[in-house]
């Protein structure tokens, strides 16, 4: 058992970020496909995060979902992203000045059709995809990779997605 344990991710290890991030690349529509939730969040339908270039290391984000359901109120958030470090993996998102929120990129693949984006401490998470819906092998591969970044997955919740084509 101590064999075990010394060999698992323990929440004060650094957490393993994307390498060499494409930021233009990344930029653009990522649907949530579930998300271990902040308070607002709780709840959200069609849940949508964007990206956009606003210069080398600024990044426009707007963040949208429906409130409790489909038909629910869409509501929009819209911090700043600042990139801080050389493998573009980490940023410090700005809701309200002068503080910036810890916001990394855990994993992109190598398509980036996929994401998963973290926090140090492990306490959020958000499982996304370009596409509102992803196979059960591609979510399971993505929640294995959140796994062994040191996320324990009890908290996770399935947003829902339902978009007229």
């Amino acid at each position: 058992l101590i064999m075990l344990q010394a060999c698992q991710t323990h929440p004060q290890d650094p957490i393993q970020i994307a390498d060499n991030l494409n930021l233009d690349r990344f930029m653009g529509d990522w649907y949530v496909i579930a998300n271990i939730p902040t308070p607002p969040e709780k709840g959200a339908h069609n849940a949508v995060e964007s990206y956009e270039r606003l210069g080398d290391d600024k990044i426009g984000v707007t963040f949208a979902f429906n409130e409790d359901g489909f038909d629910g109120e869409r509501k929009t958030m819209t911090p700043t992203g600042f990139v801080s470090d050389q493998s573009n993996a980490i940023w410090g998102m700005r809701f309200i000045w002068p503080f910036k929120a810890d916001f990394r990129v855990l994993y992109v693949d190598e398509d980036y059709q996929t994401t998963i984006i973290g926090r140090e401490k492990r306490d959020y998470l958000w499982i996304m995809a370009r596409q509102p819906q992803i196979s059960d092998t591609t979510f399971s591969k993505l929640k294995d990779i959140a796994r062994d970044r040191g996320y324990n997955l009890e908290e996770l919740q399935e947003v829902p997605q339902q978009w007229d084509e």
